[in-house]
C-alpha cells in the first residue's frame, strides 16, 4: 500500500493506527519449564540486579526509520505494531518473578478438532509429548503461626488463674493453664476456688445495703478496738436511725427535696393527716429534738425557753416562723444537733439516762426520749422514701424490739386516759399498786417480736399471764406503724381471742400514741 501506508515484510497490508489482536496464548503448565533457562537469581539479603529484568524494547520499522507513536482518539500513544506473527505484534511484559514467559503453542492444523489447540486446564503427560513437570516444593510454614502448645513458666501460669476464671484468657493460654491444672494440685485448688468466687460476682441480689451492716461494723470495731467513751446503749437505736435517715437525704437530689409528704396520726377516734414537704419532715423531727436538747442544757433551735413543750404546737411555730419553704439547707443543723445529743449524752455518763424530757402533757426520761426520737425518726424516715421512691427497711431486730417495749409500756397510761375522757370501757377489776391485775396478752410476732401483759384497769398493775383475758397477735412492723397512726386499729388485727372490749380498747389506745 502507498501513500501514507506501508508495507510488512509478510506482505499483508495493515491500516495505520489498527490494533492487532495477539495470538492465544499457552497455559504455563502445557510447556516444558525445563528446558526454559532461567535466569540468575540475586544473592540471598540483596536487591535483583538491573540486568535481572530483560530491557523491554520496541521492535524496529520495516524502513529502519525511528518508530512512530500515532496517537489514539483518546489522545493516549499506541504502540506500533511491526512486522511478524500476530503473537508478536503487541510485546508482553516479562513476569514479576524474572522468568522469561514462554511461547504460545502453535497450531497444528492436521491434528484432530479436539486436540488442535491444546487445552490450557488439562494436565500435560506423556500423551501430549511433554514430559509431566516436577511437583512444586512445598512453601514453608508461617514463622507466625506455630501449632505448637504454649509454654510457659509456672508462675505466669498461676498468675493467668484469674484470668482463667473469669474467661479472659486466650485460646493458647487457656490450654496452658488447662494442661497446667492437670499436674499441679495447688493451682488446681485455687483456679477451682476462684471458680466459685466468678459465681458470687453474678448474684440477683438488692444492691441496697443491710440496714444491719452499720451496726455489726460498729461492733467488730468497738470488739477489736473499744471506744475510749461509748455511745450509751440506750441511745444506740437513736444514733443508727439518724444515721440511717441521713443517708436517705445525702441520695435525694435538689428537686425532691420539696416532694410532698402526707403525715398521719390518730386523734381520739379518727385519723388526721397534714401535707408538707420532704425538708417540712426534717425541720418537724429537729423541732421536736430540741426537747432533748433543752433537757440536756444544750441550744434549742427555736427561741430558747419561750418555744412551747407539745410536739405538734412546736412543730407549727417552726413552720411558720420560716420565712421561706424549708430546703435541703435544713440537713445540716438537724445532722449537726443530732451529733450533739448523742455526744453530750455520751460524755454525761450514766446518771443523765433518768433525765426528764418533758413533752408538755407527759413527761419520760431521757432514755426513753431518745428511743421515742428514734422511733419517729423511722418512722418519718419512711415516708420520705415513700414519697421518693427509695427503699427503707425497718430497723434491727434488737432496736426495734426496744421500740415496741418502750409502746407497750405506755399502754396502761395511754389506756386509762382514754376511759377518763369517755372513750374506753369502764374498769373492771381494780388492783392495788403493783398487784397483777386483769391484763391482754399482745404477742408480737417476725421481727423484734416478743410477748408482753398490758394492764387493762389501773396503770399501776402489773400484767401477768395467768390474768390474761384476751390475746392479740401482731406483726412487729405492723404493730409498729399502728402505733404510729399509719393503720387504723381495725385493720391492725391478725388474729384475736377472749375479750372483745379489752382487745378494742388496747388497739385504740396504742393508736392515740401517734402524734404529728
Amino acid at each position: 500500500m502507498t501513500g501514507g501506508g506501508r508495507e510488512s515484510e509478510g506482505g499483508e497490508e495493515e491500516v495505520r493506527g489498527a490494533r492487532r489482536i495477539p495470538g492465544p496464548r499457552g497455559a504455563a503448565d502445557d510447556l516444558d519449564l525445563a528446558s526454559v533457562p532461567l535466569p540468575p537469581l540475586p544473592p540471598p539479603g540483596g536487591t535483583a540486579p538491573d540486568e535481572a529484568v530483560p530491557e523491554q524494547s520496541q521492535p524496529a520499522s520495516a524502513s529502519g526509520d525511528a518508530p512512530e507513536t500515532p496517537e489514539s482518539d483518546a489522545g493516549q500513544p499506541e504502540p506500533d505494531l511491526g512486522p511478524g506473527p500476530a503473537a508478536e505484534a503487541w510485546p508482553e511484559a516479562e513476569p514479576a518473578d524474572g522468568h522469561p514467559r514462554p511461547a504460545a503453542p502453535e497450531w497444528d492444523p492436521t491434528a484432530p478438532a479436539a486436540e488442535a489447540w491444546p487445552d490450557p486446564d488439562r494436565e500435560p503427560g506423556p500423551a501430549d509429548g511433554h514430559p509431566r513437570p516436577a511437583a512444586p516444593e512445598p512453601h514453608a510454614p508461617d514463622p507466625l503461626v506455630s501449632s505448637a502448645p504454649v509454654v510457659l513458666p509456672h508462675q505466669v501460669l498461676k498468675a493467668l488463674l484469674g484470668a482463667w476464671a473469669l474467661s479472659a484468657c486466650s485460646a493458647e493460654e487457656t490450654a496452658a493453664v488447662e494442661d497446667h491444672l492437670t499436674g499441679c494440685a495447688p493451682c488446681a485448688d485455687e483456679a477451682l476456688r476462684l471458680r466459685d468466687a466468678v459465681g458470687l460476682l453474678h448474684t440477683d441480689g438488692s444492691l441496697d445495703l443491710d440496714p444491719t451492716l452499720r451496726t455489726r461494723v460498729l461492733d467488730g470495731c468497738f470488739g477489736r478496738r473499744p471506744a475510749r467513751i461509748p455511745v450509751p446503749e440506750w441511745a444506740a437505736p437513736y444514733d443508727a436511725e439518724t444515721a440511717r435517715l441521713d443517708a436517705l437525704l445525702r441520695d435525694i437530689g435538689d428537686s425532691e427535696w420539696h416532694a410532698p409528704v402526707r403525715l398521719q396520726w390518730f386523734e381520739e377516734e379518727r385519723q388526721v393527716s397534714r401535707r408538707t414537704t420532704v425538708a417540712g419532715v426534717i425541720g418537724h423531727l429537729m423541732a421536736v429534738d430540741g426537747l432533748l436538747s433543752a433537757a440536756l442544757g444544750l441550744d434549742d433551735p427555736l427561741d430558747g425557753g419561750k418555744a412551747p413543750l407539745d410536739p405538734t404546737e412546736r412543730t407549727e411555730t417552726y413552720w411558720s416562723a420560716t420565712r421561706r419553704p424549708p430546703t435541703r439547707a435544713v440537713r445540716e443543723p438537724w445532722r449537726a444537733q443530732s451529733h450533739e445529743l448523742i455526744r453530750t449524752a455520751s460524755f454525761a455518763g450514766r446518771n443523765v439516762a433518768e433525765t426528764s424530757v418533758s413533752y408538755g402533757a407527759f413527761a419520760l426520761p431521757l432514755q426513753d426520749a431518745a428511743l421515742d426520737r428514734a422511733f419517729e425518726c423511722w418512722v418519718h424516715g419512711g415516708d420520705i422514701a415513700d414519697a421518693v421512691d427509695y427503699p427503707y427497711p425497718a430497723p434491727s431486730a434488737a432496736h426495734l424490739h426496744r421500740m415496741i417495749d418502750l409502746a407497750a409500756r405506755m399502754l396502761p397510761a395511754a389506756l386509762a386516759g382514754r376511759r377518763s375522757a369517755g372513750l374506753a370501757g369502764p374498769a373492771k377489776d381494780l388492783v392495788a399498786a403493783g398487784a397483777p391485775g386483769r391484763s391482754l396478752h399482745l404477742e408480737i410476732e417476725g421481727h423484734g417480736g416478743g410477748d408482753w401483759y398490758i394492764a387493762l384497769d389501773s396503770p399501776a398493775a402489773v400484767g401477768a399471764p395467768e390474768r390474761a383475758v384476751a390475746q392479740v397477735a401482731l406483726d412487729g412492723v405492723e404493730f409498729c406503724r399502728l402505733v404510729a397512726g399509719h393503720i387504723s386499729p381495725v385493720e391492725a388485727a391478725a388474729g384475736q381471742e377472749g375479750d372483745r372490749e379489752a382487745i378494742r380498747d388496747v388497739l385504740f389506745a396504742a393508736a392515740s400514741l401517734s402524734r404529728l
